[in-house]
């Protein structure tokens, strides 16, 4: 079909600006290619937050689990919190009953009776 309308005699009598897209053309393409990127922008836009929220919930479930692990190889005592014991409370990197996590939680800490909180940084809050 374009060559057809290339070869016909009225095509090739028009100059080039006439052959090429019109104004009005143009705009409608950029307004379609605005609106596009408008949705796509506020789509992506809220999932930072829910990330953030979601790696809160996770580390404070494996540092939940970690206080569990440590309560089952010591028949059911839980540790104690940092500082509260004298000897400088329970590592769960290095307690003796073998290491729980493999890094330290950064968001939460360690309450009594094994109850693990936020810090009061407002990150997990």
């Amino acid at each position: 079909m374009l060559k057809h309308l290339r070869s016909s005699e009225d095509f090739e009598q028009k100059n080039l600006l006439q052959k090429g897209f019109t104004l009005v053309e143009l705009l409608v393409v950029i307004v379609i290619l605005g609106i596009l990127a408008a949705v796509v922008v506020f789509a992506v836009g809220g999932s930072t937050d829910k990330a953030q929220t979601n790696a809160c919930a996770a580390e404070k479930s494996t540092a939940e689990n970690a206080v569990e692990a440590y309560a089952a190889k010591n028949e059911g005592t839980y540790p104690t919190p940092a500082g509260t014991d004298g000897g400088g409370g329970w590592d769960p990197l290095t307690s003796g009953a073998g290491k729980f996590l493999r890094s330290a939680p950064e968001n939460f800490t360690l309450k009594a009776a094994g109850v693990v909180d936020p810090l009061a940084t407002g990150k997990c809050s």
